[in-house]
């Protein structure tokens, strides 16, 4: 069947009016139309069944009712959840989200930041971890209060590190909390798969995870860095079980399913040859099997939260720290 598009100047030509007066009244004007072209107008768009482009109407009214979220990578469960959240919060506030992803190109995300300044979106939510690199923080803190001078109101969802309200995972004692965990399972060679030396969450996590141990008295984990995905926990884990670690812990849960591939593919059992946890109990990976042992934490409502702060914000920023719950399963046994 066909598919008929209706388009704006079909119903300013149906109306006998020009496509500026047609604009004015059915893309929400505020300059006036007389009452009699506003109902030929609106009759006529009944007729051949037109409807508004809403995207396009709030790229041209300046963005009143559209926040901006810049996220890593939506492929990852993690980032998805956050955006559900603010997603969610916008939706019951009236406004529309533009999503951008960044691939943790510090430089991209200024570059977002600084094209939603332009289009002066209500607000502008940062949600992923900081990187080490110091001078690409304080570039992107600086595009930040030139759009906060103009009005934009500002979040993120990471370190508290862009002078912004901030909604801030507890990385490192979510960490250690799992640590002192699988360590009362009888664990006491430990390897951790560590992500990119210089992301400040894979850091965080690894650091709170080893003073654990040293405060229980424990060696020092063995550390394996890679990519902070998939393909990085698969590639670092045979290095872990090379090293006799009879626990390995990824610093985030899609990392840990990687690992839990390498490991079926190598013929290594999970748990009864070495046990696997990880750190952030996304949602869609709850049906792995063995259950991953993990830190939950309530990614949806820290996106929901972050965006409510944005759209309330206060005279000064705010940080609210997100603590982590430990959660045991069946990728982790005791040992004997």
């Amino acid at each position: 069947m066909e598919v008929v598009v209706v388009t704006l100047e079909d119903v300013a030509k149906h109306a006998g009016v020009s496509l500026a007066t047609a604009s004015r009244v059915l893309n929400g004007s505020t300059r006036q139309v007389g009452a009699s072209l506003r109902a030929r107008v609106e009759l006529a768009a009944t007729q051949l069944g037109y409807r508004t482009n809403v995207a396009a109407q709030t790229l041209a009214r300046g963005a009143a009712n559209v926040v901006g979220l810049v996220v890593h990578d939506l492929v990852d469960p993690y980032f998805a959840a956050l955006a559900d959240g603010a997603m969610r919060v916008a939706e019951s506030r009236g406004l529309m989200v533009m999503v951008g992803t960044t691939h943790r190109d510090t430089e991209r995300e200024i570059a977002y930041v600084s094209t939603l300044s332009a289009q002066r979106v209500r607000a502008v939510l940062l949600a992923g971890s900081r990187t080490a690199d110091l001078r690409a923080t304080r570039r992107l803190r600086e595009e930040l209060d030139r759009y906060r001078e103009g009005g934009g109101r500002v979040a993120c969802v990471g370190q508290d590190l862009l002078g912004a309200d901030t909604v801030a995972p507890g990385n490192r004692e979510g960490a250690a909390a799992l640590a002192a965990a699988l360590a009362g399972l009888g664990h006491r060679r430990f390897a951790v798969l560590a992500g990119p030396a210089g992301l400040i969450t894979a850091r965080d996590r690894t650091a709170g995870f080893a003073e654990a141990l040293a405060g229980l008295g424990l060696p020092a984990p063995y550390v394996v860095h890679g990519s902070f995905d998939r393909d990085g926990g698969y590639a670092a884990v045979g290095e872990a079980v090379k090293a006799g670690a009879t626990c390995v812990f990824a610093v985030n849960d899609v990392m840990a399913v990687g690992a839990l591939a390498a490991l079926r593919d190598r013929g290594v059992r999970v748990p009864e040859d070495v046990s696997v946890a990880g750190f952030d109990d996304i949602a869609t990976l709850r049906d792995l099997v063995p259950a991953l042992s993990t830190v939950r934490l309530p990614l949806a409502d820290m996106g929901a939260r972050a965006l409510e702060m944005a759209l309330d914000q206060v005279e000064e920023a705010r940080v609210e720290k997100i603590p982590g719950e430990v959660v045991l399963r069946e990728s982790t046994r005791r040992l004997a």
